[in-house]
């Protein structure tokens, strides 16, 4: 229904249409034309209604160029108020003829009058101009707006394919750490890697996956962390969702902040822990990510995940989300809160 909506405010014609049926309407009701019993009469009217309508015609074509491309308020103005000037002259001679006299409309004297016939010119060039005016703002404003919407997704297209291979690199360092300690588990080991990738090629072209596909795919990360350095770092991962089956967000936009919490986090022998907590309670996820930071860090980090995550943040999101990141030299802290959308239906 909204499409179609959408699809009737686009469309020049049907513009057209609902500004002639607006001002007709408006004129109609101003000149009493459900007093008019005579057939001449409603087309004396109408071709009274046609003669306003050309004068804001001429006006839209002709002067309101002056206005908004030569931006000259002045000369419009003046140029305006002549052509209000004829138009009601030309008018007002009109209704002083003799076929108006076997016309019930216009009958009135005041009605006759030049002031009337001036206010009426002046009415319908405002009833009509204003719509039209409207209607020009709210297809300049779409065409911006989908434009920004495009160029906002061709950034997102483009930090994803940033993103993908740093995640892929991460993982395969992880496999090969495993690798090398546990030979004999690398065959499942890598069936769990193929599920990531998995996962990642086929969520890479979507806007939005299910909460529960990305908590999943969050889960199947940690647990391969764990299978890496499980025996000698304390590693929880804890979600809890609302209402199941709900909700949706961008795919792999929490990802970089979990791998960024096991390179730097595990890279110590002792006492290194990982703590993911993800919530959602009426919409508001809610991450909270803590590692431990060893006294040596020897690992070397581009951050570019950490940075296309927050500029993706700020493309989806804009200022609507709240990312605190604490880092005292002992202990890691990234706190991220963002409202999700749910699905339609």
């Amino acid at each position: 229904m909204n499409k179609k909506i959408d699809n009737i405010l686009d469309n020049k014609w049907w513009q057209e249409v609902a500004v002639i049926f607006f001002s007709f309407t408006i004129y109609t009701l101003k000149n009493d034309w459900m007093l008019i019993s005579s057939f001449t009469s409603i087309l004396m009217g109408i071709f009274f209604y046609c003669i306003l309508y050309m004068h804001a015609q001429f006006n839209r074509f002709f002067l309101l160029p002056i206005l908004f491309k030569a931006n000259k308020p002045f000369t419009y103005i003046i140029l305006t108020l002549f052509g209000v000037f004829v138009f009601s002259v030309v008018l007002y001679e009109i209704t002083m003829m003799d076929m108006f006299n076997k016309c019930h409309l216009y009958q009135n004297s005041h009605q006759r009058s030049y002031a009337y016939q001036l206010a009426s010119v002046l009415g319908t060039l405002v009833c009509i101009l204003s719509p039209i005016i409207v209607f020009k703002f709210y297809r300049i404003h779409r065409k911006q707006t989908d434009a920004a919407l495009l160029f906002n997704q061709m950034q997102l297209n483009s930090l994803k394919g940033q993103l993908n291979p740093h995640f892929l690199f991460n993982t395969f360092n992880t496999l090969y750490g495993i690798s090398l300690q546990f030979p004999d588990r690398t065959p499942d080991l890598i069936m769990k890697v193929s599920q990531l990738m998995r996962y990642q090629l086929e969520s890479n072209s979507k806007q939005c996956v299910s909460l529960e596909d990305e908590l999943e795919f969050i889960n199947s990360y940690v647990q391969l962390e764990k299978e890496r350095v499980g025996y000698r770092c304390d590693i929880t991962f804890e979600s809890k969702v609302d209402i199941e089956y709900t909700y949706k967000i961008s795919p792999m936009l929490l990802i970089a902040f979990i791998e960024n919490a096991f390179k730097h986090g595990t890279c110590a022998i002792e006492n290194c822990y990982v703590k993911i907590t993800i919530t959602v309670e009426n919409g508001l996820l809610k991450l909270h990510v803590a590692n431990s930071i060893p006294k040596k860090n020897d690992v070397i980090s581009t951050k570019i995940g950490l940075k296309n995550t927050i500029e993706r943040l700020n493309l989806i999101y804009g200022k609507d989300y709240k990312l605190n990141i604490n880092d005292d030299k002992q202990t890691y802290v990234v706190d991220l809160e963002i409202q999700l959308k749910k699905f339609v239906g």
